[in-house]
């Protein structure tokens, strides 16, 4: 079965740089588009951000020119390169892999940005 591990997490001040990764459990070429999502505390869970098997990203407007997403698909990982964070990034972050017949989902890590 594919499982998603995210790490990276933490507390981090306004302005500052954080990297999640994203191991999965298998070859991650085998899933055409990978991406991130965040829930913050009673919020609803929206999109950060995703890429395609061909390297091509997209971004929610919040975190367009903040936030990377890059692939390695030799070490099986997705990464979310996160900079000028800002207090209202604060959520669980969560990886997200398309499948042929199903999503996957990690059990997400906690980002806090706070002085």
């Amino acid at each position: 079965q594919v499982q998603l591990v995210e790490s990276g997490g933490g507390l981090v001040q306004p302005g500052g740089s954080l990297r999640l990764s994203c191991a999965a459990s298998g070859r991650i070429s085998r899933f055409n588009v990978m991406g991130w999502y965040r829930q913050g505390l009673g919020k609803q869970r929206e999109w950060v951000g995703s890429i395609s098997s061909g390297a091509a990203a997209n971004y929610a407007d919040s975190v367009k020119g903040r936030f990377t997403i890059s692939r390695d698909n030799a070490e099986n990982r997705v990464y979310l390169q996160m900079s000028s964070l800002k207090p209202e990034d604060t959520a669980v972050y969560y990886c997200h892999a398309t499948g042929i017949l199903t999503n996957y989902w990690g059990q997400g890590t906690q980002v806090t940005v706070s002085a």
